[in-house]
């Protein structure tokens, strides 16, 4: 005999009128949701069409080919992002807004080592949108990938962050780090777009998709990429030491943070150090977690990002590392990653 601890019901009806009445409120709170993303950033997302070197001017677009992507605007003075490998090589470029209007854009700065560039355009009433702080970012969470294809409107998928901290090889054939992967499908055109969450805040920029899977969409995290903007509207490019490693991010436990005596919640674990790169001679392992910077606690793939800036090309840093349930201080020179 079962003995229930409450007077409900704990297997109710599926086919009831109150479960019907729950799912329907269920539903209806997703859509309203996705409707209301969807009317707060979709005037900011833009079509973006190139025109590169050697293509006649009135030849459409390849598709796939750096001729058209999307991208969206994040200030009122037209500052645009998107795809790196949508502008490389650009003759000229060119933005269409939702609205029909069209601007000739001029190319701020481009970081093909985290498929990341900026544009901008001379326009008034501009939509933007905001970033988000990826770091608070859980996997469960409802993702919004937005485009604007070929200058068809905009084009919108819904899904959740499937899983983080993940690492992706760009077009120039460098990895990128702190890559978002969610079941949000990918529209083609749709690279340069954002992914954002349910409060219409953008947490990454789409940057691609693996055509024989299934459910596999990838978007750079926005705290790197609002780290990569700023210094391309300062700059015109990112500056950056380089040690030669890939890695991502893990957590650490509780109870091996008071074995050490360290106070971080994560590091960044080792997973290939590159053969002849500027880590492959020092004390460097796959394997390592790296937990400090020049004696800065480091937790995630963003902080050694930042780290890694130019004031610390061609001079010697100190990593602390675990290794083996130890801590370990390894020496490195970065070097400028071209």
């Amino acid at each position: 005999m079962v003995k229930y601890l409450s007077n409900e019901d704990p297997f109710p009806p599926q086919n009831g009128k109150q479960s019907d009445m729950k799912d329907g409120e269920l539903l209806d709170a997703y859509s309203q949701t996705v409707v209301g993303v969807a009317q707060k950033v979709s005037e900011a997302v833009v079509h973006i069409n190139v025109e590169n070197p050697g293509r006649p001017a009135r030849q459409a677009p390849r598709r796939n080919q750096n001729g058209s992507g999307s991208g969206f605007i994040v200030s009122s003075d037209g500052f645009v992002v998107t795809n790196s490998h949508v502008v490389t090589g650009a003759r000229s470029i060119s933005v269409s807004l939702q609205d029909g209007r069209e601007f000739k854009a001029r190319l701020i700065g481009n970081d093909p080592a985290t498929d990341v560039a900026v544009l901008q355009i001379n326009g008034e009433n501009l939509a933007s949108v905001r970033f988000a702080d990826s770091d608070r970012l859980q996997v469960g969470q409802i993702a919004v990938a937005i485009g604007n294809p070929y200058g068809f409107q905009y084009s919108l998928t819904a899904g959740v962050v499937s899983a983080l901290g993940r690492t992706l090889r760009s077009e120039s054939g460098r990895l990128i780090d702190d890559v978002i992967q969610t079941d949000a499908a990918l529209n083609p055109g749709n690279s340069g777009g954002p992914l954002v969450n349910s409060r219409g805040e953008v947490i990454g920029v789409n940057t691609a998709v693996i055509l024989p899977a299934q459910g596999l969409s990838f978007a750079v995290a926005s705290n790197l990429v609002q780290y990569v903007v700023g210094k391309l509207i300062i700059d015109g490019k990112v500056r950056r030491g380089y040690i030669g490693i890939s890695g991502q991010v893990v957590r650490i436990n509780k109870r091996m943070q008071d074995y050490l005596g360290i106070e971080n919640a994560s590091g960044v674990l080792i997973q290939q150090v590159e053969p002849h790169g500027p880590a492959y001679d020092s004390a460097l392992r796959p394997g390592d977690v790296i937990i400090a910077f020049n004696n800065e606690i480091l937790n995630t793939i963003d902080d050694l990002h930042k780290k890694l800036n130019e004031d610390f090309i061609g001079k010697q840093v100190e990593l602390r590392v675990i290794r083996n349930k130890r801590k370990e201080r390894v020496r490195v020179v970065p070097t400028e990653l071209k």
